[in-house]
């Protein structure tokens, strides 16, 4: 029996939800369990979701940039591009960085040491680049990521054989970790540099995505190798080796696990019921809010030991996604009124 062709436009058709299964792996991540428990390696591959994340951010910067060609030229298409994505990030994280660094500096200074710093951190989130605080990375990375993608999209389109450069953007992260120099001067944001790799993969596969080209559906066994293997690795290093081995290694092996794994999602939400599309889609809808919201304003709360895994992941879930849809229908309400034609 011939397999059906696997569609690569399906993580354009389900992105939303793509994004919401990735949401909910990061919140159970962030939950936790016991070093000593047998599902402790298991629930501390669900960082993944962050590497999805990435990769989904890359096809979708891939889509809005080939809108943009043709109808503005540099540096005005260049400038619109990230505006845009200010719009989308900026206002979130102002909001949720001033309500979680004020009270703080007013309060225990754990993070801001002074006012400059304050305003550092409220403004950029400057103490991840400067001493790797990771209290919201994901955003100035994020950000980061953002700024050089006009450039990379805008190179490969017009030169498409530096799509290999991921591949050195994996060679410098092992650059970073070993080699001495380089490593005392930016090896302190390692979780940045183990992440540039997939999001550079991200784009590189959108015009595919785009094009709607699809893989054999003999190439499922290929897929299956590539989620297996690099899950059943990372899982066994998270189990038995956690703390013994530099963290980069796990996510090179979080790249073929991404491609593959989202792959392999889509050939299932495909035959999911439609309350489950509807729900994942709108998870990921709000997923940037929810990230801001979930660990420091909300499972903080939920500690000791009347709490396990489930009653806090649930409890945890239970309240953000109302808080979450809250915040994201204020921003956009405000937005809309400071920048109707965005």
């Amino acid at each position: 029996m011939k397999l059906k062709d696997i569609q690569l436009s399906n993580l354009s058709t389900y992105r939303g939800e793509l994004m919401g299964l990735a949401m909910i792996f990061i919140i159970f991540f962030h939950v936790g369990v016991p070093r000593a428990s047998s599902f402790y390696g298991l629930c501390r591959m669900g960082n993944v979701g962050v590497d999805m994340f990435f990769f989904l951010s890359g096809i979708g910067l891939w889509y809005s940039w080939m809108k943009s060609v043709g109808k503005a030229s540099f540096p005005n298409n260049w400038m619109k591009f990230y505006i845009r994505r200010l719009w989308r990030v900026y206002p979130a994280w102002l909001i949720v960085a001033l309500a979680f660094y004020v009270p703080d500096y007013l309060g225990e200074r754990n993070f801001s040491k002074n006012v400059t710093d304050l305003i550092g951190d409220v403004a950029i989130n400057w103490d991840f680049w400067m001493n790797d605080e990771l209290t919201f990375w994901y955003i100035p990375a994020t950000m980061m990521l953002y700024l050089f993608a006009p450039p990379y999209m805008e190179l490969i389109r017009r030169h498409p054989s530096y799509r290999w450069l991921p591949v050195a953007m994996v060679a410098w992260c092992t650059v970073v970790q070993w080699v001495a120099p380089v490593h005392q001067a930016v090896g302190h944001i390692e979780i940045f540099w183990s992440r540039v790799p997939i999001f550079f993969i991200g784009i590189n596969m959108a015009e595919a995505v785009r094009r709607k080209s699809t893989m054999e559906g003999a190439a499922i066994g290929l897929l299956l190798i590539m989620f297996i293997l690099p899950l059943a690795s990372s899982m066994w290093l998270e189990q038995y080796r956690h703390g013994k081995f530099p963290l980069y290694t796990e996510r090179m092996l979080y790249i073929p696990l991404t491609v593959s794994a989202l792959l392999l999602f889509t050939m299932a939400l495909r035959h999911a019921p439609q309350w489950l599309n509807r729900s994942l889609r709108f998870v990921g809808t709000i997923s940037l809010e929810i990230y801001l919201l979930h660990v420091h304003f909300i499972l903080r709360h939920f500690q000791g030991p009347g709490w396990n895994f489930w009653t806090r992941a649930l409890a945890c879930i239970a309240i953000v996604l109302p808080a979450a849809w809250v915040l994201h229908k204020i921003i956009e309400y405000v937005v809309n009124k400071l920048n109707p034609s965005r």
